[in-house]
C-alpha cells in the first residue's frame, strides 16, 4: 500500500439534514494540494471564515457528549465526527469542505454515505509522503467509570468495550484501521441511543433531524423499527466516532486506542493530551533539526542543531565534507582550554584516548542524524571494537576524523572511524550505535 498523501480528484456536492439542529446543509468538497490539510469553510457567514484541522483550540464539545464540533469564525460546525471519520478511514489528508449551514449532514447516521461519495469523486495520491504522529508514551484519561487510553504502536488500532444497562449492549470489538476494514466493517455502523434517552435529548433541543431511519433506537427487547447491519453495530459506531474524534488532530495517528464506555467528551480530553505530547516531541525535533546542503561545510551552529551534546562534551568543531548516512570528515581543534586537560594531566597534558573515540562517534552522529528519517533521534553507544591508539594527542594538534557508515538501520548503525594528526593515524575504532527518541 502506498503511503503518499491523498486528496479527491474532483469537486462534488452533497446535501442533507443535520441530526441535531434539523438544518438543511449543502456541502461542496474540493481537492487540495499536498500539505494543505483539511479545511472547513462556513460560506453562510460574513467573510466566509475557515478553520484547519490540527489546532485543539478549534475543537468543541456537544451537549451531553452527543457530538464533536469545530469553531469557525464566530460560529460552530456541529456533528463533524462522521464526515471526518470517513476522511480518516479513506486516508484523505488534504481537502476543503465548504458548508452553508452549521451542522454536517446526518444522512443515514453512519459514515458510509460520505465514503461512497468520496470514492465516486475519486481519490488520488499526491506524490508526497504522508505525515503521521506516532505515539511515544502511554496517555490515559478517565471519568465516571469510563476510560480511554492510547499506547505506542506502529499501526492504528482500536479496542472498544461498550457497556450499557441492556444485556445485548455489552459488546467488545478490536480492529486494525485500514481502508478496506473501515469501508466494510466500520463506516456502515449507525449512531444510536436508548429509547429512554430519546425524549431527554429532544428536550435539550437536540435530535431535531433524527428519526428511526438514521438513528438506531434501542428498547428493552432490541432495536426498534429498524434492522441491525451488524450484531455489534453499536460498538462499531463507537469505533467510528473514535476515528473521527482523533483525526481532529489533523494528521493520522499510529497508536493503539483502548476505550471503555468512552464518548466524545472523553475522547477530546485524550486528544488534548495527545496534542500536548505531539507539541513536546516536535519542539525536541526542531531543536535538533539541521537541513544539510550537499557539498557544504557544517559549522558549529549546524553541528549544535544536529547533536544534543554541549560544553564541555561537544568534541567536534566543524564538518569539512559529508555524504549523509554514508561518510563524513570532521575536525576537532585540541587546545589547552579543553576542560579535560585540567586533570589529564596538569604537568603533561594529553587528550584521553576515550575522548578521541567519543569525538569520532560525534562526527558519525552528525553524518547519521542529518538524514531526514533520523530527525529528533539520540545516538547511544552499544559497542566499541578493535580500538587502537597510535600516538598521543596534545594541545595545538588538530584532529581530522574520517568516519564511514558501514550499516545504518532505523534503530542500529555501525561505523568505522580513523583520527589523524598531520596525516598520521593516531586512533581508529569500530563503533555500533543504537538510536532512541
Amino acid at each position: 500500500m502506498s503511503d503518499n498523501q491523498r486528496t479527491i480528484s474532483k469537486e462534488f456536492k452533497l446535501s442533507g439534514t443535520g441530526l441535531h439542529t434539523g438544518h438543511v446543509v449543502n456541502l461542496v468538497l474540493k481537492p487540495a494540494g499536498a500539505n494543505e490539510g483539511i479545511h472547513f469553510v462556513r460560506t453562510d457567514l460574513l467573510d466566509k471564515p475557515a478553520v484547519k484541522l490540527g489546532s485543539f483550540d478549534v475543537v468543541h464539545g456537544g451537549e451531553g457528549g452527543r457530538y464533536s464540533a469545530l469553531k469557525v469564525g464566530s460560529g460552530l460546525i456541529y456533528t463533524v465526527e462522521h464526515l471526518i471519520s470517513a476522511l480518516a478511514g479513506l486516508r484523505i489528508d488534504n481537502i476543503t469542505i465548504e458548508m452553508d449551514n452549521d451542522e454536517a449532514p446526518g444522512l443515514d447516521g453512519s459514515a458510509y454515505p460520505f465514503v461512497k461519495a468520496l470514492k465516486e469523486a475519486g481519490i488520488v495520491e499526491l506524490g508526497v509522503d504522508k505525515k503521521y504522529f506516532e505515539i511515544k508514551e502511554q496517555v490515559s484519561v478517565s471519568a465516571e467509570g469510563a476510560s480511554v487510553t492510547i499506547l505506542p504502536s506502529d499501526e492504528f488500532k482500536i479496542s472498544y468495550a461498550l457497556e450499557y444497562p441492556l444485556p445485548y449492549l455489552r459488546q467488545v470489538m478490536t480492529t486494525l484501521v485500514t481502508d478496506d476494514i473501515f469501508e466494510k466493517e466500520i463506516a456502515p455502523a449507525r449512531t444510536f441511543c436508548l429509547y429512554d434517552e430519546a425524549e431527554p435529548i429532544r428536550a435539550k433541543g437536540l435530535g431535531k433531524g433524527a428519526d428511526y431511519n438514521n438513528t438506531l433506537v434501542f428498547g428493552k427487547d432490541g432495536v426498534m423499527k429498524n434492522t441491525l447491519r451488524f450484531p455489534d453495530e453499536a460498538a462499531r459506531h463507537k469505533i467510528l466516532d473514535c476515528i473521527g474524534d482523533f483525526y481532529l488532530l489533523g494528521i493520522p495517528l499510529k497508536g493503539h486506542i483502548i476505550a471503555f464506555k468512552s464518548g466524545h467528551n472523553l475522547n477530546r480530553k485524550l486528544l488534548k493530551k495527545i496534542a500536548r505530547q505531539k507539541a513536546k516531541y516536535e519542539s525536541k525535533q526542531e531543536l535538533f533539526r539541521y537541513e544539510y546542503q550537499e557539498g557544504q561545510e557544517v559549522d558549529i551552529q549546524g553541528i549544535m542543531r544536529t547533536l544534543p551534546h554541549r560544553y564541555p562534551f561537544l568534541l567536534v568543531d566543524r564538518i569539512l565534507e559529508m555524504k549523509p548516512g554514508e561518510r563524513v570528515v570532521g575536525v576537532k581543534n585540541v587546545t589547552i582550554n579543553d576542560g579535560f586537560f585540567q586533570g589529564h594531566f596538569p604537568e603533561r597534558p594529553v587528550m584521553p584516548g576515550v575522548l578521541m573515540v567519543e569525538a569520532m562517534a560525534q562526527v558519525g552522529g552528525v553524518c547519521l542524524l542529518t538524514k531526514a528519517d533520523m530527525e529528533g533521534k539520540l545516538p547511544f553507544f552499544m559497542a566499541v571494537n578493535n580500538v587502537k591508539f597510535r600516538r598521543i594527542v596534545e594541545p595545538g594538534d588538530q584532529l581530522i576524523m574520517e568516519v564511514t557508515i558501514v550499516r545504518a538501520r532505523s534503530r542500529v548503525a555501525q561505523a568505522k572511524g580513523v583520527c589523524k594528526v598531520d596525516g598520521e593515524v593516531v586512533c581508529e575504532a569500530e563503533m555500533t550505535f543504537a538510536f532512541g527518541e
